[in-house]
């Protein structure tokens, strides 16, 4: 599929099938993770693959929705804030931009290989840290559940480019 064809028809898909994702196929997503650019390349991060068949229950503790966790997987993304690279100016920290970029490339890859996602920043950080057992230096920035979705997309909404983008100045 073509680059501009995988960004508008990716969804977030918010129903999934029960059926196995391939190794091959979660190793293809991971290795996304992996070639992300991030900040000074610095890599900190961790992704978290967790399989929910047995753990349904105590994974709704991250985040409450039944959807969360019908697929057979959920991918964490986790960020080591003191490895991450910082803007010298004010200290400013990329690691949540680095978190973004990386699922970004994972979903996107998720979608060129037939399989759903879906991004989920409001989930119980609290609850993350006690089911992943996540070190006080860890922290956890976004998940999504991965396997082959079992909805349709609806139609996007999006604002129009002039109402987004500006010119040399505000």
């Amino acid at each position: 599929m073509d680059f501009r064809k995988l960004i508008e028809t990716r969804y977030s898909a918010r129903a999934y099938k029960p059926d196995p994702v391939p190794d091959e196929l979660l190793h293809q997503v991971l290795d996304a993770a992996r070639l992300a650019p991030t900040a000074a390349n610095r890599q900190a991060f961790q992704v978290i693959v967790i399989h929910t068949e047995g753990r349904q229950e105590e994974l709704q503790h991250l985040y409450q929705r039944e959807w969360f966790v019908e697929a057979p997987l959920i991918l964490g993304v986790c960020m080591l804030p003191s490895e991450a690279w910082r803007r010298s100016p004010d200290g400013q920290s990329y690691s949540f931009v680095d978190a973004a970029i990386i699922m970004d490339h994972m979903v996107l890859t998720a979608a060129e290989l037939g399989l759903g996602t879906c991004w989920v920043a409001a989930f119980d950080p609290q609850a993350a840290r006690e089911i992943l057992g996540l070190p006080d230096d860890v922290v956890p920035v976004i998940f999504t559940p991965l396997g082959y979705a079992a909805d349709s997309p609806k139609p996007k909404t999006r604002k129009a480019l002039e109402d987004l983008v500006r010119y040399e100045r505000w």
